[in-house]
């Protein structure tokens, strides 16, 4: 495989992991919006989704060339899946509490305020949000390793590519 081919694949699984990342963050900001809303309370954080989800597919993309979990590639699947959705469920909680130290430091809270951004940060609704990320990254880690197993471009095939005879093997597994 050339360098250019090797940018390309690492472009796209990029892309694509903002893409899945993006969906999900923005589905809890809709939410999120939708609630407060029907109390009559603004919600204007609709950028911030897109870049956590450019900040942790950078970071996806760092850990895969670091091999994290290398040693657990010969143990079945759910090992890696499940090591790999905790390891990033971590990021993503700890990139939320930067984000809302970021937010007060721009709100003009000093520094001096941390301690009480950090734990306002650890609500019912934050750990909600993080349970919710663990659940959401078990398929994201689990279609991932399954594609490290069957080799590259082998789940993409599956889902999008016509198999051929399937009409008929369908069809015979009817009686």
């Amino acid at each position: 495989m050339s360098v250019k081919d090797k940018i390309f694949v690492e472009l796209r699984t990029f892309w694509g992991n903002v893409l899945y990342i993006t969906v999900f963050f923005s589905i809890f900001t809709d939410y999120k919006r939708l609630i407060l809303a029907h109390y009559n309370i603004s919600y204007g954080f609709f950028g911030i989704s897109f870049i956590k989800a450019l900040v942790l597919a950078k970071v996806i993309l760092i850990a895969e060339h670091l091999h994290l979990g290398e040693g657990l590639e010969k143990k079945p699947l759910i090992y890696p899946t499940l090591y790999k959705t905790a390891l990033f469920t971590f990021c993503v909680a700890i990139l939320s509490i930067i984000e809302a130290l970021v937010r007060a430091l721009l709100k003009n809270k000093g520094i001096i305020d941390a301690p009480a951004v950090f734990i306002n940060c650890l609500s019912y609704e934050w750990f909600a949000e993080m349970f919710t990320v663990f659940i959401l990254f078990i398929p994201f880690f689990g279609i991932k390793e399954l594609g490290r197993v069957m080799g590259r471009g082998k789940i993409k095939e599956l889902f999008f590519r016509r198999r051929a005879g399937s009409e008929s093997n369908f069809s015979d597994n009817k009686s």
